[in-house]
């Protein structure tokens, strides 16, 4: 199945400095793709992987779980540990989410985390009956282009497919007992203004990580999608400020490398 136009993933080979980006639910590195062109630009190495039965019809991504789109970071993660000396995890929403995970899991692999409005948990009576009534309706109206500034647009589906959604409700549940084994540096950037992800999902991360070094910043002009928002650039400088603090030399290599789209085709399972 072709990948929508814009929502293709992304890798640029940089310096020895890595950053993994990880996208939202029924979203696309499209909502990212600013970002990592703006590290990119800076030289580090970066990897913006397309999900599983994501960017495609979201008939596919009906056919997927979190399994499967963790174990798409997860091996992207891998990868970017044989090629560089440091590993930084970024994502937004899901993505959060998975970047939660991945540092619960990998520990020192992982050098820092910078979260953008990260998810927690499936909210409303709507997450009750995902057990249920996924077996009888097969979507809702779609959650993207949650984006304040005049003509932001979020390359993503328009339906939500229930059997992703009630995988994601379990993920979310079975990260909420992980947090405490996040112990690495945590950048976390949340709108007040968010229609997806309420600020309670950030004040619940906040008040379950381990970690010690936590900065975290309001985005108080931008709306889920801040990456594509009016804050984007504070995102970017942000970030790029975290990991040149934490890794010291970071992007000196400017200019290194290549940056290169690839096509790609979700998979299911």
């Amino acid at each position: 199945m072709p990948v929508l136009p814009g929502a293709e993933p992304f890798h640029h080979e940089g310096g020895e400095v890595g950053v993994l980006l990880c996208h939202g639910f029924t979203g696309s590195p499209q909502s990212l793709r600013p970002w990592a062109e703006y590290l990119a630009e800076r030289g580090l190495t970066v990897s913006l992987p397309l999900l599983p039965g994501h960017g495609t019809r979201w008939e596919d991504m009906q056919l997927t779980g979190w399994q499967d789109w963790y174990a798409e970071v997860e091996r992207e993660l891998r990868a970017l540990r044989e090629r560089c000396s440091r590993v930084f995890v970024f994502g937004l929403s899901m993505g959060g989410a998975l970047t939660l995970r991945l540092a619960a899991k990998h520990g020192d692999e992982v050098g820092g985390i910078v979260v953008v409005n990260p998810a927690n948990k499936v909210h409303g009576l709507a997450a009750y009956a995902l057990p249920v009534i996924r077996h009888f309706v097969r979507t809702v109206d779609g959650i993207t282009s949650d984006i304040a500034k005049d003509g932001g647009i979020e390359i993503g589906y328009d339906k939500v497919p229930l059997h992703a959604a009630h995988s994601m409700r379990n993920f979310y549940r079975l990260l909420d007992g992980e947090l405490p084994q996040v112990t690495q540096p945590m950048l976390l950037l949340h709108s007040p203004q968010d229609h997806v992800v309420p600020p309670a999902d950030s004040a619940r991360i906040l008040s379950r990580v381990s970690s010690v070094d936590v900065t975290e910043i309001l985005l108080e002009q931008s709306y889920h999608v801040a990456t594509l928002d009016h804050d984007a650039d504070r995102i970017f400088e942000e970030s790029f400020a975290f990991v040149s603090r934490l890794a010291p030399g970071a992007g000196k290599e400017a200019g290194a490398g290549q940056a290169s789209q690839q096509e790609g085709t979700a998979t299911g399972g």
